[in-house]
């Protein structure tokens, strides 16, 4: 690189960033492959779940920014109606108040950690809320014949560079995107987009389609922050058992 006295600060500048870039560049974990390696626990700090659209703080949540592109989600009048009604129900409709599975896109965002296991063929991520799992297919398959209607949809991606790009789809209706009553229809179609920012950060966008429930097509995005407590580890949260609690046994000595 030459560098002239008159333009010395900028080559300098510019030095630095080259090599802060491909420091960058270099410290994401990669699989053997090649490919970026998002095996970890991960979970968002942002209060999305408490509602995708910008909130004040209320008596089950707390205040939020939003995740969602231009603010708004683009609802049907009759959607926006029904949105209304599940808020005002929230705290009894909620499927997640009920322990059913979180779905997708909600389980990422959703305020507890889940864990990618990563191979060449699937990536897994398991969450700690009801301890479930969701299979993104990595070996180019397609989706099955539907509809059959699954809780986190059907998950078949591919990489784009050093970008995951999921199409998820054959999702059923029972499950919302938030605590705030934003839904979906069994037509919903997701386009996820995983990419580290650093080797500790994931950026994660999704954009939402479903003629049934929208006006168009919509983008939310959130970040999720790597786990890197000594001995962290998830928790099984198995809150569809509270109900059989009296039943179990209690431990010796407890």
């Amino acid at each position: 690189m030459n560098c002239v006295r008159s333009s010395l600060y900028k080559c300098v500048s510019l030095a630095l960033a080259t090599l802060l870039a491909s420091s960058t560049y270099a410290d994401i974990p990669r699989t053997q492959s090649g490919h970026p390696d998002f095996s970890g626990i991960w979970q968002t700090l942002s209060a999305a779940d408490s509602g995708l659209e910008a909130h004040e703080s209320r008596p089950d949540a707390p205040p939020s920014p939003g995740i969602v592109e231009g603010g708004v989600i683009p609802y049907t009048a009759a959607a926006l109606e029904q949105r209304e009604q599940n808020f005002n129900e929230r705290l009894v409709r909620d499927p997640a108040r009920q322990c059913f599975s979180l779905g997708t896109p909600r389980g990422i965002y959703y305020p507890e950690p889940f864990e990618i296991l990563q191979r060449e063929r699937d990536v897994t991520v398991l969450f700690q809320f009801s301890h479930r799992p969701r299979t993104i297919h990595t070996n180019d398959s397609l989706h099955p014949e539907g509809p059959i209607g699954f809780w986190f949809g059907d998950s078949r991606a591919k990489w784009e560079g050093d970008t995951l790009v999921v199409d998820v789809a054959d999702f059923n209706a029972d499950t919302w995107l938030d605590s705030a009553g934003n839904f979906h229809s069994d037509q919903l179609h997701v386009t996820e987009r995983w990419h580290f920012i650093d080797e500790n950060t994931l950026q994660y966008d999704a954009t939402l389609e479903d003629a049934a429930v929208y006006t168009k097509p919509w983008n939310l995005s959130v970040q999720l922050h790597r786990h890197r407590e000594p001995n962290f580890q998830l928790i099984e949260n198995t809150c569809y058992t509270h109900d059989y609690d009296q039943y179990y046994p209690v431990p010796s000595g407890g």
